[in-house]
């Protein structure tokens, strides 16, 4: 290594350690070590978000493959930071900028030292993020986990039976899971009164979404802990007051891309015309096929399957699973994998 890939190295750590610093003394707060176990779309989103904000992380993962499978979504998210960041750079005093919020948090007052700054940041969370098959390492004297694995409630229930004998007294463990509630999952957790819900929406850098939701064991000082993370990480906290499937987001969002998918099932249109209705009648940017290729068909999958009725090949809910099975079957697994409804490439 020459010297000045040397020097920008240190800095690069110096910086780390600064922002970390800042962090801590901002919030108060004894977070600072986490785990995320699961490295999917969203599971990459939140490692790469938290480190990107200075937080000491480690992304767990079931096996070797799997760190195959998550590194590129890694390296993609490295990307798309530093060019939204070069592009922030050319918006300055535009009336007309729009920036990221997850990315930049004080926007009214973005100058080009801070965009530098950013960047590095950027750069150290990249450099910093760990990925490891080792549990018992990963989730030594950590501060908080997050569990983001599939949306299959066994496979849930396995991981916090191992987790479980591993955990520290002060560990707070939340879930991911965008269907699922923890009282679901809370006897399977060591400590239950430190176990909660913190669920994100996708492309967490610009729809800055937490939503936190506590069991009835919940304590106040672990969900109060969760809040202060959200925003340590330029997230909007949205406390949800009950326990609720779906949260607040979902409750919504399901139902419309459930409504999108009977559509194409059911044989009345295709996903580019039940697209185009929706953003031409609407206003919206993006239809409900679009939204699934993002989200990615494996998780629509997933959630899908929960429902009684989806063995069922001649209900709705059993043709729309026959459906994203044969794209997941062919690796169109949404914009990640380079095609899914859409094509990327």
């Amino acid at each position: 290594m020459n010297n000045s890939i040397q020097q920008s190295s240190k800095k690069i750590s110096v910086n780390f350690q600064l922002i970390r610093i800042s962090l801590i003394r901002r919030y108060k707060m004894n977070i600072q070590k986490i785990v995320v176990a699961g490295g999917g779309v969203l599971g990459s989103q939140i490692a790469f978000q938290s480190a990107y904000c200075g937080f000491d992380v480690t992304v767990w993962l079931r096996s070797d493959a799997s760190i195959g499978r998550s590194q590129p979504k890694i390296d993609r998210l490295h990307q798309i930071y530093l060019a939204e960041l070069a592009e922030a750079k050319n918006q300055i005093g535009s009336s007309h900028a729009s920036f990221s919020r997850g990315l930049i948090a004080d926007s009214e007052k973005l100058t080009l030292d801070k965009i530098v700054e950013l960047e590095a940041a950027a750069e150290a969370a990249y450099q910093n993020l760990k990925l490891t098959t080792d549990l018992a390492e990963a989730v030594k004297d950590v501060d908080l986990i997050i569990e983001s694995m599939a949306e299959n409630p066994e496979a849930k229930q396995d991981f916090y039976k191992k987790l479980s004998p591993l955990l520290a007294d002060k560990t707070i463990v939340a879930t991911n899971s965008s269907s699922m509630v923890p009282s679901q999952f809370r006897d399977f957790v060591k400590n239950p009164q430190r176990y909660l819900a913190i669920h994100f929406a996708n492309n967490i850098w610009r729809s800055n979404t937490a939503e936190i939701m506590g069991h009835d064991g919940t304590n106040q000082a672990a969900f109060d802990a969760a809040v202060d993370f959200a925003e340590a990480i330029n997230m909007v906290p949205l406390k949800v007051l009950k326990e609720q499937p779906g949260y607040i987001l979902n409750s919504m969002l399901i139902p419309f891309l459930n409504a999108g998918e009977s559509l194409l099932a059911n044989g009345v249109s295709d996903p580019e015309t039940i697209d185009l209705a929706w953003r031409l009648g609407t206003g919206s940017p993006l239809g409900p096929f679009q939204i699934l290729d993002i989200i990615g068909l494996t998780t629509a999958y997933n959630v899908m399957m929960n429902y009684p009725d989806a063995s069922d090949p001649q209900s709705t809910h059993g043709k729309i699973v026959a459906i994203l099975k044969s794209y997941i079957d062919e690796g169109k697994l949404g914009i990640n994998a380079g095609e899914g409804f859409y094509q990327y490439r």
